[in-house]
């Protein structure tokens, strides 16, 4: 594939909250190597973990946060998404495509959270 014309994506995924800790690991190794093993590069990753819903999905009102943000080819999503609806432990995903502005943002998010004292 070629690298060049690599898109920026963020992907959000809810897992549902009773998985083990390392089911919840195992799942997002999953995931970062689907990316990987089809032309993309994972950029960051951020466990969230447990959190509460807005509302009720599926009668759960908790969740396992995970977000990845990474670039790869535009057909990768196509199948990361199929990937993803035929996975039972997901309760919703979003991948979002980056453009330059929040790609920004994100890096200064990071790099602010890396050193807690920069003032």
């Amino acid at each position: 594939m070629a690298t060049n014309n690599l898109q920026s994506y963020e992907l959000m995924v809810i897992f549902t909250p009773v998985l083990s800790e390392d089911d919840y690991k195992a799942a997002q190794k999953k995931y970062s190597d689907f990316v990987k093993d089809h032309g993309g590069k994972i950029v960051h990753q951020d466990a969230w973990g447990l959190r509460s819903l807005s509302y009720p999905i599926q009668k759960k009102t908790t969740g396992l946060y995970f977000v990845m943000e990474y670039e790869a080819p535009t057909n990768t999503n196509a199948a990361l998404e199929i990937q993803m609806n035929r996975d039972e432990s997901i309760i919703r995903h979003m991948v979002t495509r980056l453009d330059k502005f929040a790609q920004a943002y994100n890096t200064r998010k990071r790099n602010k959270n890396l050193t807690p004292e920069n003032a």
